[in-house]
């Protein structure tokens, strides 16, 4: 399989200037995906240079590069702290995660991500994980539903949605995209791409518990980055944008009010190297649409 194939890299060009990679530099890459960030990455490396990489998809291990400069972790990023604790990877010069799908993953039929296609309702990154999207739908309580497709899809009518899906669900099946698809069909708003990709991406999130991992990810990185090490992350929605800018910004998850009458200034771990997030340049975005709503974020830790 081919990594351009597998997966074109967003940003890269950006993501390799902000890095500021040293040769004799230790770097992680916490979505290995296709490999194409990596690859750059390693380019940048001398002999002495270090790269780990994570991803928790079978695929992306079988896409590995025979490098011995080069650690392949097949688990979730949310374990980032304990695998580097593991390979004496702590003190990193530079951490990258790059929040996106794969295109591999949406290109492939029978992961059931995409709404193209008519597959099983999987939407697992790790198919060692048990809950699958048809699990989600066949199982969780109409409350549950609702709240899952308002909070992480932002879809118009999440209640009537859930509500539809729990009605229905009893006697129509519900293991196929295309038997979701025409359950759902009656009740679908305003352009139908769109309604059913923000409804796909709320049953992935909730699958791969997305927004979880990446609390745990951001949280773990300032044990295993140095002072002056760089925390590279590329989002594609603003649930996941706003978390690491919250992050980046406050070292918390909530949006901090600056109040000058506060005397309590909880102490900063990064300094913002991007002060607004990065997006793609006009040739990129025409040689690959799925960059239109990538942000990269940069931030350094003190």
């Amino acid at each position: 399989m081919e990594a351009g194939f597998y997966h074109q890299p967003v940003l890269l060009q950006e993501v390799i200037e902000h890095m500021q990679i040293r040769p004799d530099g230790l770097y992680i890459d916490a979505t290995f995906g296709g490999g194409g960030h990596s690859r750059a990455i390693l380019s940048h490396l001398g002999p002495q240079g270090r790269l780990v990489v994570f991803d928790q998809d079978e695929d992306a291990y079988r896409n590995r590069i025979p490098d011995e400069r080069v650690t392949f972790v097949r688990e979730n990023f949310r374990h980032l702290e304990r695998f580097c604790k593991l390979h004496k990877a702590l003190g990193a010069d530079g951490i990258l995660a790059d929040l996106g799908v794969s295109s591999y993953q949406f290109d492939t039929a029978e992961r059931g991500f995409s709404t193209r296609f008519d597959g099983a309702l999987d939407m697992r990154m790790d198919n060692r994980a048990k809950l699958t999207a048809a699990d989600v739908l066949t199982t969780y309580s109409e409350h549950h539903l609702h709240q899952l497709f308002q909070d992480y899809g932002e879809v118009t009518n999440s209640r009537t949605l859930a509500k539809t899906i729990v009605t229905l669900r009893k006697a129509h099946p519900l293991r196929t995209i295309g038997e979701f698809k025409s359950l759902i069909q009656p009740i679908v708003k305003g352009n139908p791409a769109k309604y059913l990709a923000q409804v796909f991406q709320a049953l992935r999130i909730e699958v791969n518990d997305e927004l979880g991992a990446l609390k745990d990810l951001l949280t773990q990185s300032t044990a295993v980055l140095k002072p002056g090490g760089r925390l590279s992350i590329i989002t594609f929605h603003s649930l996941e944008d706003r978390l690491v800018k919250n992050f980046m910004k406050n070292g918390s998850f909530e949006t901090v009010e600056d109040n000058p009458y506060s005397f309590e200034t909880p102490p900063k771990v990064f300094s913002l190297v991007t002060k607004k997030p990065v997006t793609a340049g006009a040739t990129e975005l025409k040689e690959n649409p799925r960059s239109r709503s990538a942000k990269l974020r940069v931030a350094e830790k003190r």
